[in-house]
């Protein structure tokens, strides 16, 4: 029998999470915040706790990690980056607060990040790094923004079914290996792209279910430990591919029900290791995929509340 659902501690342990400024864990994953306001505020409005967290409070947070440039950082002082500005639209647009923002100069920053002649998007203006997540962020942010059409999606398109591998999967630049992470990403780039027609759907779906170890729990590639953020990766491909059913539901529920921590509330990758609030946000999102625990819907591409779907821009 399933471990009952633990809501209220949930709560209250993402709501704890800014008040441990004593200890020296707090300042030293300063470079997680913006992701860890994102993974926590998600959480929340999955449970329909969404005002556990001060609105106004997290909208001042993200704006101060703005750059004149547009993009946003980790934290205050902290250089702009593609994947945090992300986080920083989605944290917006579930607040209803896009309006803070000037959405041009957020959008130019992002298209700025794109080699016109590859079609591959750098995550920051200094580095070389390249790969198919940062392809993801910068269209689902201007997706967002309702910005997109000053992407160059066709060019992000070859270079991800560059990345496809000859098992269905994808992985982080051309000749990588296929991983979970990564597959979710460029399907859900090309969800939002509307070129779904370029997957091997039945390939894929095989792939992404034998993920699932006997323990109930999904692993990212072949021969690694189940683990709790692999029920958003995993489950969200499948949804996509309108292939929830090809996994044992009731066993990905038990074991991520095992992973919470009764007393303090919150998930850990897996039974018996320390909560988080990242493992915390994608236990919560993948039970919401799966459907169970009363939770509001999430949406496979964007990993946002389907409630705000409606105000998509694209």
């Amino acid at each position: 029998m399933a471990p009952e659902f633990l809501r209220q501690k949930h709560i209250e342990y993402i709501q704890s999470l800014d008040n441990k400024q004593d200890e020296l864990e707090y300042w030293l994953s300063e470079h997680l915040r913006m992701g860890g306001v994102y993974w926590g505020l998600m959480a929340l409005d999955l449970m329909g706790a969404r005002d556990a967290l001060p609105r106004e409070g997290v909208i001042d947070y993200v704006t101060s990690c703005q750059h004149p440039n547009g993009g946003f950082g980790a934290h205050p002082g902290h250089d702009p980056h593609l994947l945090y500005t992300l986080y920083a639209v989605q944290i917006l647009f579930i607040q209803d607060a896009l309006d803070v923002i000037d959405a041009d100069v957020v959008a130019k920053f992002v298209t700025s990040l794109q080699d016109p002649e590859t079609g591959t998007v750098r995550g920051d203006l200094t580095g070389d790094e390249v790969d198919t997540r940062f392809v993801y962020a910068a269209m689902q942010c201007l997706s967002i923004l309702g910005k997109l059409d000053e992407f160059d999606v066709a060019k992000a398109v070859e270079y991800i079914d560059q990345c496809k591998n000859y098992d269905g999967g994808y992985g982080l630049v051309p000749g990588a290996e296929s991983h979970a992470g990564q597959i979710f990403t460029c399907l859900a780039a090309l969800a939002i792209a509307n070129r779904l027609d370029l997957v091997d759907k039945d390939l894929l779906s095989w792939w992404l279910c034998e993920r699932q170890l006997p323990s109930g729990g999904l692993n990212g590639r072949p021969e690694k430990l189940p683990d709790v953020c692999y029920s958003w990766w995993v489950l969200s491909s499948l949804a996509i591919l309108g292939r929830l059913d090809w996994i044992d539901r009731q066993k990905l529920r038990e074991f991520i029900l095992d992973a919470q921590d009764d007393e303090l509330g919150g998930i850990a990758d897996r039974k018996g290791d320390m909560a988080d609030v990242f493992h915390t946000h994608f236990g919560i999102a993948g039970l919401s995929l799966l459907g169970f625990e009363n939770l509001e819907p999430v949406n496979p591409v964007y990993c946002l509340p389907e409630r705000i779907m409606g105000r998509l821009k694209r």
